[in-house]
């Protein structure tokens, strides 16, 4: 299924990320919109805290995930907006308590602004669930 791409030409990622993900073209594409701390209850979980923030964001992925039949295992995408790069270290920590290898492929940007000036992290996920 999921497989990890590594190459000796490129750098080790500092993060919690695979260079590359390959994935059998079968099963059916799930694309999970920007997911940020709203809890189900329309709260903003963790204000001012990046790593509750974070967490918030991971289980937001996986309700959206398993809401489709699949898990966080069968993600093999995410692209990750921040407010402030300065939290890299403290966002791939929650990240590690989430994802498993093969890990998804990732991205993740800087913006000035997000939809509430109280999101500090935002994420994206695209996943291949198995038939």
């Amino acid at each position: 299924m999921k497989q990890q791409i590594t190459s000796p030409k490129l750098r080790q990622p500092n993060g919690h990320f695979s260079h590359a993900t390959t994935i059998e073209a079968r099963g059916k594409l799930v694309f999970i919109s920007g997911m940020t701390a709203r809890a189900a209850d329309g709260s903003i979980t963790g204000v001012g805290d990046v790593e509750a923030q974070t967490r918030q964001v991971c289980e937001n992925l996986k309700a959206a995930a398993e809401a489709a039949g699949g898990s966080l295992k069968d993600i093999c995408r995410v692209d990750v907006y921040v407010r402030n790069m300065e939290h890299f270290e403290r966002i791939h920590k929650v990240r590690r308590e989430y994802f498993e290898p093969p890990l998804p492929a990732s991205t993740m940007v800087e913006v000035t602004k997000m939809t509430s000036p109280d999101y500090l992290i935002e994420i994206n996920a695209i996943a291949v669930i198995p038939d």
